[in-house]
């Protein structure tokens, strides 16, 4: 076990110790398996000063697993101001300060990145220990590209405000990535079927837990199924596919455009129909529309 202020690594088999540089150190936190916190991870806090934390009695509980006595502050949204210039001053004086959050990767939807611009201004040492990451770890088992994506993070628990600003992420040609509330979930997924179209998805919950599970589907069949089986229980992640790309230059575009407007139109009214079909294509509202009217028989063909 390392000694205070040390931090043990290997090369070529090699055991060197060093102390460990006064700074600010964000270390990543299991997500669910205490497996996965890193004998990096337990040196660091036991070496620091101090550890900022969200909440002080959920990383109570991980540093009592590991006999780590370190003084904690809670370091949170709320936070006052007064809290994040506290923590800077120990770093001006010299101090080590680790930042976690109660799971996962910190500064991932949280405030952490507020204390790390401010650390990094005033010439701070700065550093990071990889870890958990919950959005990551979906992203991977989803079977969606993972070579371009987009980490939303929460969705407004609205539904109009929701709608809104999913309708703005359609068009992003990238996996999209979503934090979710279990009881949200099938409101959410209806939402994301009306706005984003027929995209394949996945649904991961409790990860690295006992129960971990992994739903891959379109959207509008993970719709149906949370409708029909309601809120799941664990911490949610929806990963959602890129736009489909319906060229109309591509042979078949104009009947898998009167397929994806079929089934919308079993599903919506006309003008809902036609907004997640163009959400989904990326095809101009104007043209899906008149397609719309032509299949509803409004209008000659």
């Amino acid at each position: 076990m390392a000694k205070a202020g040390q931090l043990i690594s290997t090369n070529r088999g090699a055991r060197v110790s060093k102390p460990l540089a006064p700074g600010l150190y964000l270390v990543a936190t299991p997500i669910g398996n205490l497996g996965d916190f890193s004998q990096r991870a337990v040196h660091t806090l036991a070496s620091c000063d101090v550890i900022a934390c969200e909440d002080s009695r959920t990383t109570g509980r991980l540093l009592q697993q590991y006999g780590l006595k370190t003084p904690r502050i809670a370091y949170h949204e709320h936070s006052a101001p007064g809290v994040r210039e506290a923590i800077l001053q120990r770093l001006a004086e010299g101090q080590r300060v680790a930042l976690v959050s109660d799971a996962g990767t910190p500064l991932i939807s949280d405030p952490g990145f507020k204390l790390v611009r401010e650390a990094i201004a005033q010439n701070s040492y700065v550093s990071a220990l990889p870890g958990p990451s919950a959005p990551l770890m979906a992203l991977i088992l989803s079977g969606l590209p993972s070579d371009r994506f987009f980490f939303q993070g929460f969705l407004p628990p609205k539904g109009a405000a929701r709608r809104a600003l999913l309708a703005s992420l359609a068009g992003i040609d990238a996996t999209l990535i979503f934090f979710e509330s279990a009881r949200r979930l099938p409101q959410c997924l209806a939402d994301m079927a009306q706005m984003l179209g027929d995209r394949q998805a996945a649904v991961a919950r409790e990860l690295t837990k006992l129960f971990e599970e992994v739903r891959r589907d379109s959207l509008p069949v993970l719709r149906d199924h949370y409708a029909e089986a309601g809120p799941p229980k664990g911490e949610v992640v929806i990963v959602v596919g890129a736009p489909l790309n319906d060229s109309p230059d591509q042979p078949g575009h104009e009947d898998a455009l009167d397929n994806r407007l079929r089934d919308a139109l079993t599903r919506y009214r006309l003008k809902e129909a036609v907004a997640q079909v163009a959400a989904a294509t990326g095809l101009p509202r104007k043209q899906v529309y008149a397609r719309a009217l032509a299949l509803t028989g409004k209008i000659e063909t």
